[in-house]
């Protein structure tokens, strides 16, 4: 059996079988999701498998069922290759009336189906997978945790941590098979993951087809406004800016579809409080991808070239930041949001529990003057928030690149580097 490094989504997955009849595991390719639902997986189908695939999508059409009958919890892995079988497993858990009975992954959500299908609600738990955070791909020490954060636990660890190595994770993402090597070869796994997505995955998620240069131009246009709430008009201009041909709002919009579908983009919608005020909050989501890598794989960069561009370093340090938050965050029952007002006053991550507990954070690359920038921003916006309406932020945290220990000031704030953070 392969080297299986154990995911955070392990826990959650577990947890999900023993409450729901099934669960459907979705999100990019190439992030674990087959692997990490066979740990737990009693028997698998692999619809995807060469010598075997036309005749499992002849018998999804003529007896789906059939298909269903295995050890529990049964894996059906690409599971949208064969969209009649939602409507099959939704109506074989209510018969079977017993939790715990299948897995579905699937890196695409299907084109085709059927509008009469039933949505799974009460019987199907989603659960959405990312490429590995930094503490699940060994590259985060995990000495602190945001569970301390929010019991306001103090700090003071030694956590040296570089601006180069933090470089090169960008650059190598979060993908499983890249994370177990090391070098130039654990860099190859983002720049094929982003070829295989403009030559064949853009189109082949719902049949439409969709030309390989407007593609690889919006995801430049993405990449270049990660971390900014830039308008989807904005992106289409800046594409236009150079291009010669034409990008309606309609081919934008399909294609930003489609990047929706395969889970390559993954916005963060905006965080609206209650405020002293009545200040005007900015709606519009944050652009990031769901892995930094594939915004660096759509600018053709690499480490080096990020160590001498510090802007976009810090931008594409920012999407670092969001995704393993994400992970983290959703691992603890929460959410992540962004904050601007129309003072721009602005938080780059508020962590929500369902419980109602949050905590804001800075992202920074490091040094003196930027954490004490950051500082006074946190400090400025907590005292913004009436505490007559709703609880007092848990933690106010500065997020590094590079900082030599992970502390609480005097004033309260958390400084720590990314790469001690785990949930």
């Amino acid at each position: 059996m392969k080297d299986y490094w154990p995911r955070l989504a392990d826990k959650q997955l577990q947890k999900r079988l023993q409450a729901k009849g099934a669960v459907l595991i979705q999100g990019p390719k190439w992030c674990g999701k087959t692997e990490t639902a066979t740990q737990q997986a009693g028997s698998v189908l692999a619809l995807d498998q060469p010598d075997q695939t036309t005749q499992y999508l002849h018998m999804a059409e003529l007896s789906p069922t059939t298909l269903l009958k295995g050890e529990t919890p049964r894996l059906i892995d690409e599971w949208q290759l064969a969209p009649q079988l939602w409507n099959a497993v939704r109506y074989e858990v209510d018969q079977r009336g017993i939790n715990g009975q299948f897995i579905l992954t699937g890196s695409a959500l299907p084109a085709d189906l059927d509008p009469t299908a039933h949505t799974g609600t009460g019987r199907i738990s989603r659960l959405t997978m990312r490429p590995m955070s930094l503490f699940e791909s060994r590259n985060s020490s995990g000495q602190v945790s945001l569970t301390q954060l929010f019991a306001g636990k103090d700090l003071a660890v030694e956590t040296p941590s570089s601006l180069g190595d933090i470089c090169y994770l960008i650059c190598r993402g979060g993908w499983p098979q890249a994370a177990k090597l090391e070098g130039e070869p654990a860099l190859f796994q983002a720049q094929d993951y982003y070829e295989a997505l403009v030559e064949a995955d853009i189109s082949r998620v719902d049949s439409v087809t969709r030309d390989r240069e407007k593609a690889k131009r919006l995801l430049r246009s993405y990449a270049r406004h990660v971390g900014s709430q830039a308008s989807l008009e904005t992106v289409r201009q800046d594409i236009l800016a150079n291009a010669e041909d034409s990008f309606d709002q309609k081919t934008l919009y399909s294609y930003l579809a489609a990047l929706n579908k395969i889970f390559v983009i993954e916005d963060v919608p905006a965080w609206n409080p209650n405020l002293r005020s009545k200040t005007t909050i900015r709606t519009t989501d944050t652009r990031y991808f769901v892995d930094p890598s594939i915004a660096v794989a759509a600018l053709g960069l690499g480490p080096q070239d990020l160590m001498h561009d510090l802007e976009t370093l810090c931008l594409l340090f920012e999407n670092l930041c969001i995704r393993d938050l994400r992970i983290y965050a959703e691992y603890l029952g929460g959410n992540i949001y962004h904050y601007r007002d129309k003072a721009d006053r602005e938080c780059d991550a508020v962590i929500h529990l369902r419980q109602g507990h949050y905590g804001l954070v800075e992202v920074k690359l490091g040094g003196d003057s930027l954490i004490e920038e950051g500082a006074e921003n946190l400090k400025r916006l907590a005292t913004d928030f009436d505490t007559s309406k709703m609880p007092a932020p848990s933690f106010l945290l500065i997020l590094c690149a590079k900082a030599p220990y992970a502390y609480r000031r005097a004033d309260g704030i958390y400084i720590a580097p990314i790469t001690s953070l785990c949930p």
